[in-house]
């Protein structure tokens, strides 16, 4: 601006404004005016030189700060809870400035406005393409996940809930069940079994010792968030394993909850029934491992089965968890007492996820933290020292299990039995032939349909009372007697027509399980024995297969280091 008005005013100079006489006066003008003109064309040049510059810095730090500066649309309502929380409405687009591992991101309103958000209200705002494109490649787990957040922003579940992570694993396959855990396992050779050795002496299996081996009680829950009444409870209970951080190195054990109308919040386990109380319902848990994990502790997943009301839809949701680590940091074993749990919300790799954000722990002063903790959901379990009987009961198990006490001493049975018939009584060592058996070709599947190992429990205890005391001493003639009970109680079961498959949380098939298994039992009890059931034109079976008789123990034994 300062050159245009000096050229202006040059412009309007002549001859007679010079305080001295000047030469050549017009060319010594244009001259001036040829300089003026230069400046203006380089300051020019300059300006846009600068305003490129600021424009590719400015686009730089765009693609710099795109990936934490990235709109997000509301998912549902939240209302701040603490000092710094950003309240939000439904459909709200948030501009998210950090995003922290907590879970409570720092974001920016329409109106300026900044706070802490919970990342569990939010989703991306994409674009159709990329919407397209993503719902082409979204999997099953993705629309569970999915789901979640609809039940999360309808406000059904609280923001901590999450799809089962340990009920996922068990669907994959029978790698974590127990089934699978109850099989010998081979040395790397597969030329021994590493779990199982011949005592001479004793003319049975010998006992193995193995890093923990413990008994766990499942005392209560208390204060688990109630889901909305879009969603139907099926199952209330929790499912544990061993766990390392990082990985599952047990099967995973189902303990279902009772609950009282009156105290819906408040779970409990091991009720008074009368009768034998079903293993399902068993808190009383026996826990073996021989693993060297310094992290080595028990993952606690409590959880629900649910039916979505408006669409049948059903799930398995995970209402917190939390981790007991079984060893100090000087390797010292944990000491055996009741453990009081504050669950977790997530999954267990998420961390500082709350259950319920609306009764969050992150209190300003003392006195609002301790208020806030009596109404956080926990879990309290209490780790029993060992006597020497159930020492001794536990060693004869395989070196990884979890199970329940009421039916170890079945898995004594089977684990004896297996031994006399793989060390004892096979002609060589080398022999791999198909072994007849029905009790060790079909024993496993009991673990997995717990109300037919409560029929042989209940089949085996009317037995036992029969007994006398020098029988119940003999233990050769306590497994003969198991055998005949086995065959005459459950093996039918299994391949009856009559008994619909085993469906986790499905109240009218386990009904009718129970009323044919209860049928079944009745009709042996009078008859004596399950033949004239088995000859019965009622009694209609599935087609006759050779896994029913033939164990195959080298198809069925796991490998080492599995």
């Amino acid at each position: 601006r300062e050159i245009d008005e000096n050229r202006k005013a040059l412009k309007n100079l002549n001859k007679g404004d010079e305080p001295a006489p000047v030469g050549n006066y017009n060319q010594r003008k244009e001259d001036e005016e040829n300089i003026l003109e230069k400046l203006t064309k380089q300051l020019q040049e300059l300006a846009s030189t600068i305003s490129g510059e600021n424009i590719t810095q400015y686009e730089d730090d765009s693609s710099d700060e795109q990936p934490s500066n990235k709109e997000y649309i509301a998912v549902g309502d939240f209302a701040a809870q603490l000092r710094g929380d950003l309240a939000f409405k439904k459909d709200e687009i948030l501009l998210i400035l950090e995003k922290k591992p907590d879970g409570w991101w720092i974001a920016k309103n329409i109106h300026g406005n900044k706070g802490l958000v919970p990342k569990t209200y939010l989703e991306p705002c994409v674009k159709k393409e990329d919407d397209q494109e993503y719902s082409e490649e979204e999997s099953e787990e993705d629309v569970e996940i999915n789901t979640i957040d609809v039940l999360t922003s309808m406000g059904a579940i609280p923001a901590g809930f999450r799809p089962s992570m340990l009920f996922q694993l068990l669907e994959e396959g029978n790698q974590f069940q127990a089934s699978c855990f109850l099989q010998p396992e081979l040395t790397p050779s597969q030329l021994a079994f590493k779990d199982m050795i011949w005592d001479p002496e004793k003319g049975t299996i010998k006992p193995r010792p193995s890093r923990v081996s413990l008994i766990l009680t499942l005392w209560s829950c208390k204060m688990i968030p109630l889901p909305g009444v879009s969603l139907q409870i099926l199952s209330r209970h929790i499912r544990l394993c061993l766990f390392d951080g990082s990985k599952v190195l047990s099967n995973i054990h189902t303990v279902r909850a009772t609950w009282q109308p009156k105290k819906p919040k408040t779970w409990t386990f091991s009720p008074r029934v009368t009768g034998i109380l079903p293993c399902l319902l068993d808190g009383d848990c026996f826990i073996r491992s021989n693993s060297s994990s310094p992290d080595l502790g028990i993952l606690f997943e409590v959880g629900i089965s649910y039916v979505r009301n408006s669409t049948g839809e059903k799930g398995e949701l995970s209402c917190g968890w939390d981790f007991l680590k079984l060893f100090d940091a000087n390797g010292i074993p944990i000491p055996p007492k009741t453990y009081e749990l504050y669950l977790n919300g997530g999954t267990p790799y998420e961390k500082g996820i709350e259950v319920d954000p609306s009764v969050s722990r992150r209190g300003i002063s003392v006195f609002h933290q301790m208020m806030t903790m009596r109404r956080q959901p926990q879990l309290l379990v209490k780790l029993r020292s060992l006597n020497r009987r159930s020492r001794s009961i536990l060693s004869l198990l395989p070196e990884t299990l979890i199970g329940n006490m009421c039916y170890i001493h079945l898995l004594v049975f089977y684990r004896e039995i297996l031994g006399d018939v793989l060390l004892k009584d096979r002609k060589s060592m080398q022999n791999a032939d198909l072994i007849s058996s029905p009790v060790l070709a079909t024993f496993p599947k009991l673990m997995e349909q717990p109300d037919l190992m409560d029929a042989l429990r209940t089949a085996w205890a009317e037995k036992e009372s029969t007994l006398k005391r020098s029988e119940k001493r003999d233990r050769e003639f306590l497994k003969s007697m198991f055998i005949v009970v086995y065959h005459d109680c459950v093996y039918p079961l299994l391949h009856s027509t009559l008994l619909p498959p085993f469906r986790w949380a499905e109240e009218e098939t386990e009904a009718t399980r129970w009323k044919v298994i209860n049928d079944f039992l009745k009709q042996n009890q009078e008859n004596s024995g399950a033949l004239h059931a088995l000859l019965s034109p009622e009694g209609v079976h599935e087609p006759f297969d050779i896994s029913e008789q033939a164990y195959d123990f080298l198809g069925e034994a796991r490998k080492s280091g599995k």
